[in-house]
């Protein structure tokens, strides 16, 4: 009989816990768990105190308890502004919730004005390599690496990452395999958001290259290996570039989604300054690698210097971290330009150059202000290309050694953008066509509007944070 009274208490206990009512004063339980006694009694297992404690409390846990640390793997710089934008809508999103950032590559610099308001937090060691993350593009690149230091810094990384998860953390990787790869293997619920890859880059292609071969035989660019990792039963999360890549992996089993792109967030059209209403504005992006970026200056200014336009030209030349002020400043001068004040305030510019009828403006982070500006971009850089596109302006690119900006990276940019982005062969070549872009104003908002179809418009970021927020923080 005791044993019978114990039986019933622990049931109406169990009850209890779940629907948060007393039984006893005759109150239905909540409809999300209409249990029953017969259900409970129907166990083949006997629960004693302590299981119905354990199944109640994991429960809980699972269906309606926030989770209280993210942290956030990416590898790149690219990488690092997508991480940044998800991050920012995240918070807005919870604002309680404990945010962390391991960058996988690099110093992680976009994060530095998060980290000192102080609600992200930057864990773990970092590194500048050689490559400069683009170890993958080459057998020269990645060899450099390793001599770096890449395989030891890795390890460390990765160890990192482990201790966190005994902190009780959830992970989104944002990148590619090397971020993926390690949240799957710290064995806790992990999100990913696949950044680089796109099914664009091999169905708009010749389809004659090897790469398209293998691509159309998986029917995704994603990887077997890439893929079997999205599918673990762990990863609450996959979210990809664009509906195209999305299908792909659906059919390889992966529940992928694209809820929007967060590279268009944070650009803001505005009007181009009267002062230049009489010029041809052009976008210089000349990558973010050194000595790589200096050298993609040199060419592409060559290439301006070429080109034949009835109008005086404005160049602007948005600068990260690299290559510096001084470092452009003295190409600049090695190609006869001279220092002239500026002749406009509020632009933006911290310098202006002047040679002939060219016009130079520098000025570090003005890419989002002076984007709107312009009618076409020379742009051997990545993610900033892929936005001045989204935002309807053509570009044309001069691939060069590498590692960043090579031919084979710039063409598989220009079938991702939908030939919005045009490479070229030379400084002449690229001359050629920068004269018939700007006298073919109809060809440019073809190209354009292509560019900002493929990119998507604002709202990713958001989109992805809620996502997160509903399916991997709770």
């Amino acid at each position: 009989m005791a044993k019978r009274i114990r039986k019933r208490d622990l049931i109406i206990e169990f009850l209890q816990l779940i629907t948060g009512i007393g039984l006893k004063k005759g109150k239905k339980a909540a409809p999300r768990f209409e249990l029953g006694i017969k259900d409970l009694q129907s166990s083949a297992l006997p629960l004693g105190h302590a299981a119905v404690r354990e199944i109640v409390s994991s429960s809980a846990d699972r269906i309606s308890c926030p989770r209280k640390h993210l942290l956030v793997l990416c590898n790149g710089h690219g990488e690092d502004l997508i991480a940044v934008r998800i991050l920012e809508a995240l918070h807005e999103l919870l604002p309680d919730l404990s945010l962390s950032v391991l960058p996988l590559v690099g110093e992680g610099q976009s994060f530095d004005s998060a980290i000192s308001l102080g609600w992200l937090k930057r864990i773990g060691p970092s590194a500048r390599l050689p490559s400069g993350g683009f170890s993958n593009q080459s057998f020269r690149g990645l060899w450099g690496d390793i001599a770096a230091g890449l395989l030891g810094i890795s390890w460390d990384q990765w160890t990192c990452v482990r201790q966190s998860v005994k902190k009780g953390v959830v992970i989104l990787a944002v990148g590619d395999l090397l971020p993926l790869f390690f949240a799957w293997s710290s064995a806790v619920d992990f999100g990913f958001v696949g950044t680089p890859k796109s099914d664009y880059t091999w169905i708009s292609g010749p389809n004659y290259a090897l790469s398209d071969c293998y691509h159309r035989i998986k029917g995704t660019e994603w990887d077997p290996w890439e893929y079997f990792l999205m599918r673990s039963f762990r990863c609450k999360v996959v979210a990809v570039r664009d509906r195209l890549t999305a299908r792909g992996l659906r059919r390889k089993g992966v529940k992928a989604q694209a809820p929007g792109n967060p590279m268009m967030d944070g650009l803001r059209k505005s009007i181009c300054p009267s002062e230049f209403e009489r010029y041809r504005r052009l976008l210089l992006l000349c990558g973010s690698r050194m000595p790589e970026a200096a050298q993609n200056f040199e060419n592409l200014l060559h290439a301006i210097l070429l080109t034949e336009s009835p109008k005086p030209l404005a160049i602007f030349v948005p600068l990260g971290v690299e290559p510096s002020l001084m470092e452009v400043q003295s190409i600049l001068k090695a190609f006869g330009f001279q220092k002239t004040p500026l002749p406009a305030k509020n632009i933006g510019a911290q310098a202006a150059w002047l040679k002939n009828t060219t016009l130079v403006f520098i000025g570090p982070a003005q890419f989002p202000l002076w984007s709107s500006w312009v009618e076409v971009g020379l742009a051997n850089a990545g993610t900033a290309t892929e936005q001045l596109v989204g935002l309807g302006i053509p570009s044309l690119s001069l691939p060069g050694r590498g590692p960043q900006f090579q031919k084979s990276f710039a063409m598989r940019q220009s079938r991702l953008l939908g030939g919005a982005v045009i490479p070229c062969s030379s400084p002449a070549g690229l001359a050629e066509r920068l004269n018939l872009l700007l006298r073919d104003r109809p060809l440019r908002n073809r190209l354009g509007a292509v560019g900002a179809r493929r990119m998507g418009g604002p709202g990713g970021s958001l989109a992805l944070a809620d996502l997160i927020a509903k399916q991997l923080v709770r």
